[in-house]
């Protein structure tokens, strides 16, 4: 995805209505294009454009649908700004997203912009911090349902990744009967686990879908801030959680328990979720090689993943998988 700086400061200034300074900030950032602006007066955006094909815009109506219950339950977070005209919502007729902006067919939304540093959870009250505030964006959560977002179960949506990966040409072609045995045989016994849970689909709640340490901020005053909502799915709970742990449940049932201190303050947890954290590492890495998949052919991925996909790559990522697997074998499923 291209865009001139000409056709990021016009899409804005029409947008918001105002006056941009003619300086555009390219932040990192693979899959959309964001960028820093300011105008005239000083206050700063972030310019969010959306890579064409990921999401439809009902899709990302729905994040920001999100985003507004978030900020209408006081939660930090940094919800889109109105645009003027709004964007069509696919599928729904007339109605227009009135945070989502078009810029000859790629949709954007425009953010104020938020400063902090990443949170780094250190001790017992970063963690207990951490998980209240999960706890409170679940209570929102629970709030609404997403229709149009991705459920986060191992069938069909990592079967169906996985053989992506296969017909896209990413993966060897003397590795892809190796790639697709590993993970097919670990996502049934994932399947496995989500079934010994008793997890339903329809108990599924609204979730950021990828809350590692790196999306919560730290800000000048010491208070946090969640950022990032561009994989919100619908999913169990625990996936909001597992990522902030410093290694494998079984090495961080201390961190996974101050976690879920915070956290039913707020909202209640089953904990019966626990028993797919393994899993969902194991469905994480399968994420991760997709995403990074989709942005292969882009030059700025391509000069910092040079060996990305080559022999030695794959050979390295299918041990990994084999190693995660064994790990889901090993560990019980519960602290």
């Amino acid at each position: 995805m291209s865009l001139s700086p000409d056709a990021v400061l016009d899409a804005a200034e029409s947008a918001l209505g105002v006056f941009l300074e003619p300086v555009v900030v390219p932040y990192n950032s693979y899959v959309n294009r964001v960028y820093g602006l300011k105008d005239e007066d000083g206050n700063r955006y972030v310019a969010k454009f959306y890579r064409p094909g990921r999401w439809d815009t009902g899709a990302i109506a729905e994040e920001h649908a999100f985003l507004a219950d978030c900020a209408a339950a006081e939660l930090p977070v940094v919800a889109p700004l109105p645009v003027k005209g709004g964007y069509p919502e696919a599928g729904a007729g007339r109605d227009r997203c009135a945070t989502l902006g078009d810029a000859d067919g790629i949709p954007f939304a425009l953010f104020p912009f938020r400063g902090g540093r990443t949170f780094d959870l250190r001790g017992d009250v970063d963690y207990l911090r951490a998980g209240a505030l999960i706890g409170r964006l679940h209570g929102v959560s629970r709030k609404a349902r997403a229709t149009r977002r991705p459920v986060l179960s191992p069938v069909p949506l990592f079967v169906e990744r996985c053989e992506a990966l296969v017909s896209s040409g990413a993966v060897q072609g003397d590795m892809r009967e190796e790639f697709l045995e590993i993970t097919g045989s670990c996502l049934e016994t994932c399947a496995s686990r989500f079934a010994e849970a008793e997890l339903e689909r329809g108990e599924y709640i609204r979730i950021h879908g990828d809350c590692h340490r790196g999306n919560i901020l730290e800000t000048g005053d010491g208070s946090l801030l969640l950022i990032d909502f561009d994989d919100m799915m619908s999913g169990p709970a625990i996936q909001d959680l597992w990522l902030l742990l410093p290694g494998h449940l079984a090495d961080s049932g201390r961190e996974m328990e101050l976690l879920l201190e915070g956290y039913t303050e707020f909202t209640h947890f089953d904990r019966a979720e626990l028993a797919i954290v393994e899993p969902l590492r194991f469905m994480r890495m399968i994420y991760f090689l997709d995403w990074q998949a989709r942005q292969r052919d882009d030059a700025l991925f391509r000069d910092r993943n040079p060996d990305w996909g080559s022999k030695a790559f794959w050979i390295r990522e299918i041990e990994d998988l084999a190693d995660q697997g064994r790990a889901i074998d090993a560990e019980s499923g519960a602290i």
